[in-house]
């Protein structure tokens, strides 16, 4: 009989040798060189937007040094002396900043009630409408003034709401009292806030928009179907599609409460009192530039920047909580 020989067993794939550490170097390196080839255009069009926020931004922050010196402005960074957290001391023991610091605080409770929803509701009854020609004439309506200055958008109230506004000229003509509302302390909270969302709301619908064209309509299309009305599907497919952008704007406009028009403030500072306008800005401006005290007015701000970004990392955190993503995922 011939033997039969079996033929031996195919050696076993071995697997590729770990990388070393020069070659993944390497290979980062060609992947983010490649990256930029391809990118390159979009990175040459930040460049701009990245010096702005360089000059603007990070460069004043170095002059954050003054609220721990005795600062004199002909003595400069260097020959200031140095003082630690006595500038802090004298801050923290001034009324007129924690007056100023409440006030803030109320502004910005008021305008996160009463502003923080109308971009939603203006992108919900937008989103409504089947015409895209009064669409987009309704858009161009309501973004237009975020485009007006500060000084240009109190004149419009002023000729509105003022002594000798259109409201007080209809109530003279109809024998009843005048009411100037543009010099009410009572009522400059309500005033600031009417300014905000005439002047901001339509510019904030742009992201409500985007986060609305994004869901699905298949889905509007598979819950009308199954005869889920209007208020259902807003319920439970608009509402939860943009849940997350809510969310982060939420947590944005969270971090950024201390930060009241600076310029809405100063215009009508001398028509309502400083009592009813004094925020962290103009405390800041007054106490700190206008007085040539550099220091209290480094120490106010960077006192506001502190607060700011602990505010804004615990409202992210909260986010987390509650299963959103936030700022960034964790």
């Amino acid at each position: 009989m011939t033997a039969i020989h079996e033929a031996p067993p195919a050696a076993a794939a071995q697997p590729p040798a770990p990388l070393t550490r020069a070659e993944k170097r390497t290979l980062k390196k060609a992947d983010r060189r490649r990256r930029f080839l391809r990118d390159r255009s979009l990175v040459l069009m930040t460049i701009p937007a990245i010096l702005l926020v360089l000059v603007f931004n990070y460069a004043p922050m170095f002059g954050t040094v003054t609220a721990f010196q005795s600062y004199s402005i002909y003595a400069g960074f260097m020959h200031s002396p140095w003082t630690g957290f006595t500038t802090f001391q004298r801050l923290f023991h001034d009324p007129y900043f924690w007056h100023a610091f409440q006030n803030t605080l109320t502004l910005s409770l008021v305008q996160l009630v009463l502003f923080f929803p109308v971009p939603i509701l203006l992108a919900l009854l937008l989103n409504s409408v089947l015409s895209t020609k009064v669409r987009t004439f309704v858009q161009s309506v309501v973004y237009l003034p975020h485009f007006f200055s500060w000084v240009l958008a109190i004149t419009i109230f002023q000729q509105m709401l003022g002594g000798a506004g259109a409201l007080n000229q209809f109530l003279r003509a109809h024998s009843i009292g005048t009411w100037d509302i543009m010099t009410d302390p009572g009522t400059f909270k309500l005033l600031i806030t009417a300014q905000v969302v005439w002047k901001e709301a339509g510019w904030g619908i742009i992201v409500f928009l985007a986060a609305l064209a994004a869901i699905d309509t298949q889905l509007y299309e598979a819950a009308a179907a199954d005869g889920a009305g209007r208020w259902r599907r807003l319920w439970h497919i608009t509402l939860p599609g943009i849940r997350s952008i809510i969310v982060l704007m939420l947590v944005l406009q969270l971090g950024n409460v201390l930060t009241i028009g600076f310029e809405q403030m100063l215009i009508q500072r001398s028509a309502v009192g400083r009592d009813a306008s004094e925020v962290l800005d103009t405390y800041a401006y007054f106490y700190g530039v206008v007085n040539a005290n550099f220091s209290i007015g480094a120490a106010a701000s960077l006192f506001k920047g502190v607060l700011s970004l602990i505010l804004i990392l615990t409202a992210n955190k909260i986010a987390h909580m509650f299963g959103e993503d936030g700022l960034y995922r964790r």
